[in-house]
């Protein structure tokens, strides 16, 4: 009832209306075809009051303001009109010219100033409204993936991290996504959370990203890339939109299941001076299910594949399977053996969900756009899965950012604060390894797996390792049962990893931001200064980092100025320089220069061409710094100076608890591939450091009658101390060596360098045609550190294209994208593997109905029904069927 009465007084306050002054009507058609133009919005300039065209192109524009002021007009695909009223009673005639070409499109986040993608210093990718309506993937967030240069890998199916220019992992802390200027990664864990606390599709006004190294303007974690999603304001876009997706997901593993997507905006102006906006999306599908048991062992850096299963191999550790890595060496006359593990699938419940809430309120104490005042609210929650080291449940999570920010025509200011509840979260090889141990210690079951083996348990046929693997487990708890069912719910709510899995996490960020551009103060040139500062307050009760005896907080700091100036005659010529200073509390400062040349060359300037130098840098994460967590086929440990004299617990094969010194690990350890007798020299882990120069083109040819768009860019990267872990053997306080996995830099030279060509052009009579190719390289001498493990994790050559028609015929479009891209090593601490190459194919068909303000779309990801890893461990993907109805009011 409560919920009714509030969407019902949200109705009552949508139709209150200021008492008019004046009347504004008129019709808004395509300049090019004439056509009558639905749904074009129509506001006055710098002002939250307006209305749109109906179904037949008219509008009517009452408002409160007297003659003279501007009105302007647009609708996404077109070009904004401005339309000067004078008097009362104004009728205007309102011609839009569509943006044949995205070139024409306004970008801010290359310079941190509005500019035309045209003559933007560096590489922009662009995503907006229009673009979103005619993707065929199942979400924009998935559309992605069809940007040249963007992959976009699967870790579930509502899970996914964004990367460009290679090193991607799911944890992609080379990375950075900012949503409404918001860092939306996970405070702990460090990785982009993908859009598990992003916005709703329905609010997105546009997606822009920027490939490779962005630290002179937006800090230290921008290294790779950087993505910037901005939402729709609540002054700009009102009323109320829903959209309704619902469809199937289809894998050989977990068969036919259905999915549902839920998403509503609502957005109302009270008034000049205040706004305010709600969206709230669920979702609920099956998730992939992941069936790899391909076997694994122990490399220098880290898990391999190896040849066998279970029936061939008495040490088997399967993919995805958990507890066969506890395995211990029974001597020459029986080898090494593993305990029997449990599968994935008994461990997890594939169901997915998200919900996400949105709102924010905005506060223009003039009435214009001179000064805003923005708290802005996100809250996240629900069920998905993570790879890192190891696989994780991550079951009811909560996550929030709260943004507090003052903006105008010149500045903002903003401060936010991220957190994280990990819920009832578990760790699959610990809910495997405790429940084991529930029903039979590691100590007694490989005792009597060597007894019955060697012949010494009457019935059980000796030199049997089949015969003593089934003695072993005869009273193992079998997926299913009600006794397997209270195993790992006590399991899983235990965080003591020793006799639980349980994920505690309650981590904190606090960030805050300040850019200022001196534009009406200084004339020669445009200067920006700016500065940030951030906080982490790591939570994890022992669980994660070494943080048992209470949070460790940890800061960091930055300031940056830019300065752009045009020359030479009609400003063809522009010259952007940057430079960032960041300081990190454990860490030497650190200087981002960065300095860009764009000229425009034509009759027109529609030909540019570009040119930049610039220097970034990563700080060690968190968990670089602060892990100190048992992860079964090694012990992760961080570097932090403060770190060092902690230590971390372990279960010996005695069956008693152990210890490990973190500092041991730095300064007493041995090299894995020498087996312990060689010193292991590791220095602690440093900020890692990338010089960066790039030159492009970006501009329009027209071929005879064909008018193409050309967008290309070549790269190269040379690495400094770049971050990475080793393996090193370390013995305990058992006096055993164990794995432990250590964060320190590679003195090896290691370089990437790449190219992108995008191609986009309308043929036979309007159809849009676009293909796009992406290279990527990296160098890097695995001799000269053996130990080291890069993970550039990216395929080398990239096949993209795009043929569609937003309007094939009255009200009804399609669009079409295939992906090709070629094998490539897949490195992580979970398991290195290559990944094949595939094709995917994806298309839409869509229909209008103005009447109702309605789009009706079917379509369907990966249609030909191959399924593809997008990384070793996670599950295959297979195809994704839907049907949406979406409702813009």
């Amino acid at each position: 009832m409560r919920k009714k009465i509030l969407f019902l007084a949200f109705i009552a306050f949508s139709s209150v209306t200021m008492v008019a002054q004046t009347t504004v009507s008129g019709t808004v058609t395509d300049a090019k075809t004439g056509e009558l133009i639905p749904g074009a919005n129509i506001k006055i300039s710098r002002k939250a009051v307006g209305t749109n065209t109906d179904f037949d192109g008219n509008f009517v524009l009452k408002a409160a303001d007297k003659p003279p002021f501007t009105i302007e007009v647009s609708v996404v695909g077109f070009n904004t009109a401005k339309v000067e009223i004078t008097k009362n009673n104004q009728k205007v005639e309102v011609k839009l010219v569509e943006n044949e070409t995205s070139l024409d499109e306004i970008v801010v986040s290359a310079s941190r100033t509005p500019e035309r993608i045209m003559e933007s210093p560096v590489t922009v990718e662009r995503l907006d409204a229009r673009a979103i309506k005619n993707t065929s993937a199942p979400s924009f967030y998935d559309g992605l993936e069809n940007l040249k240069g963007v992959d976009v890998n699967t870790n579930s199916l509502t899970f996914k991290s964004v990367n460009t220019r290679g090193f991607a992992t799911f944890a992609n802390t080379r990375f950075m996504q900012l949503v409404d200027g918001m860092d939306n990664s996970s405070p702990a864990l460090n990785f982009a959370i993908g859009n598990l606390l992003g916005m709703s599709e329905l609010d997105v006004n546009t997606v822009e990203l920027l490939p490779g190294a962005s630290s002179a303007l937006y800090g230290a974690n921008a290294f790779n890339g950087i993505m910037f999603m901005k939402s729709k304001s609540p002054f700009d876009d009102q009323g109320i939109s829903v959209s309704l997706k619902g469809g199937i997901t289809s894998q050989e593993a977990g068969g036919n299941n259905e999915f549902t997507d839920f998403n509503i905006r609502m957005a109302y102006a009270f008034s000049d001076k205040l706004a305010a906006k709600a969206t709230l999306s669920v979702l609920e599908a099956t998730d992939w299910v992941a069936t790899d048991y391909r076997n694994t062992t122990a490399g220098i850096r880290g898990a391999v594949l190896a040849p066998g299963d279970r029936n061939s191999v008495n040490d088997f550790n399967g993919v995805n399977v958990y507890g066969d890595v506890v395995a211990t060496d029974l001597g020459p006359a029986i080898g090494r053996v593993s305990r029997t593990g449990y599968e994935e699938r008994d461990l997890m419940d594939y169901g997915v969900k998200s919900v996400k809430f949105g709102g924010s309120l905005n506060y223009r104490p003039f009435g214009d756009d001179r000064l805003e005042l923005i708290w802005n609210s996100k809250a996240g929650t629900g069920t998905t899965q993570y790879l890192g080291g190891q696989k994780y449940s991550i079951q009811n999570f909560l996550l929030q950012q709260h943004k507090l920010e003052v903006k105008g025509k010149n500045f903002f200011v903003r401060g936010y604060v991220t957190s994280e509840d990990a819920g009832d979260s578990y760790n699959t090889l610990f809910a495997a390894i405790n429940v084991n141990r529930a029903w039979s210690s590691d100590t007694q079951w490989f005792t009597e797996y060597a007894g019955a083996y060697l012949g010494s348990v009457p019935g059980v046929t000796a030199s049997s390792h089949a015969a003593a693997r089934a003695f072993a487990d005869r009273d193992r708890l079998i997926p299913g049962t009600e006794g397997f069912k209270e195993a790992l719910d006590k399991v899983t709510s235990d965080p003591n990893l020793l006799t639980g899995s349980k994920f505690r996490d309650q981590t904190k960020l606090y960030h805050s931001d300040v850019n200022y551009n001196l534009k009406d103060v200084v004339d020669f040139a445009e200067i920006q200064v700016g500065g940030s500062y951030r906080r982490y307050s790591l939570n994890s009760f022992g669980n994660i980092f070494t943080d048992a005896d209470g949070p460790i907080n940890y800061d960091e700091y930055g300031v940056y100025t830019q300065a752009q100036k045009k020359f030479l005659e009609e400003d063809r010529l522009k010259v952007t320089a940057s430079i960032r200073y960041d300081k990190a509390q454990n860490f030497d400062g650190n200087f981002s220069p960065r300095v860009s040349f764009a000229y425009a060359a034509g009759e027109d300037k529609n030909q540019n061409f570009r040119a930049s130098f610039q220097t970034g840098f990563r700080n060690p994460t968190t968990q670089d710094q602060y892990i100190g967590l048992d992860v079964g086929n090694a012990i992760l440990v961080g570097s932090a100076p403060d770190n060092l004299d902690k230590s971390v617990q372990y279960l010996g094969a005695d069956g008693v608890i152990q210890s490990l010194s973190i500092r041991d690990a730095y300064e007493n350890s041995f090299t894995t591939e020498s087996g312990g007798t060689v010193a292991a020299d590791i220095d602690l882990v440093s900020p890692e450091k990338v010089t960066a120069f790039e030159v492009g083109y970006r501009g329009l040819v027209n071929p005879g009658s064909s008018r193409l768009t050309v967008d290309l860019s070549v790269y190269y990267n040379k690495y400094e101390d770049f971050i990475s872990s080793k393996n090193v053997l370390v013995r305990g306080t058992d006096n055993a060596f164990k794995v432990a996995q250590v964060y320190t830099n590679t003195k090896a030279d290691i370089s990437s360098y790449g190219a992108t060509l995008g191609v986009n052009t309308k043929v036979l009579n309007g159809f849009d045609l676009g293909v796009n190719y992406t290279y990527a390289k990296f160098d890097f001498d695995q001799a000269s550190d053996p130990g080291f493990e890069a993970g550039f994790n990216t395929p080398e050559h990239k096949l993209k294209l795009q043929f569609g028609k937003p309007n094939l015929f009255k009200n009804f479009g399609f669009n079409f994208n295939a992906r090709w891209q070629d094998e490539f090593l897949w490195e992580s601490t979970f398991v290195d593997a290559v990944i094949g190459e595939r094709i995917v194919l994806d298309a839409q068909i869509n229909y209008a109905v103005p009447s109702i303000k309605s789009i009706f779309k079917i379509g369907g990801a990966n249609l030909t029904g191959q399924e593809y890893l997008s990384a070793p461990g996670i599950g295959a993907i297979g195809s994704q069927y839907y049907v949406s109805w979406t409702i813009n009011n």
